[in-house]
């Protein structure tokens, strides 16, 4: 796993075209921007394992 520090206003960047923009920093809580193609979906992971959840129960019946 790569470990970066950034401050507000600063930038990751993932490959070419995914960015990562912290916006906010409020005690422990980050608030960050994604910006990405709209094929990339992006969603938080306890959202995303819902949805994995969902598409292995549907693959059972």
């Amino acid at each position: 796993m790569l470990v970066l520090t950034r401050v507000v206003g600063e930038t990751i960047s993932i490959g070419e075209n995914i960015s990562v923009h912290v916006l906010a920093i409020n005690g422990s809580n980050v608030r960050f921007g994604v910006e990405a193609p709209r094929d990339v979906s992006v969603y938080r992971c306890e959202i995303y394992q819902r949805i994995q959840n969902k598409l292995v129960k549907t693959r059972e019946r």
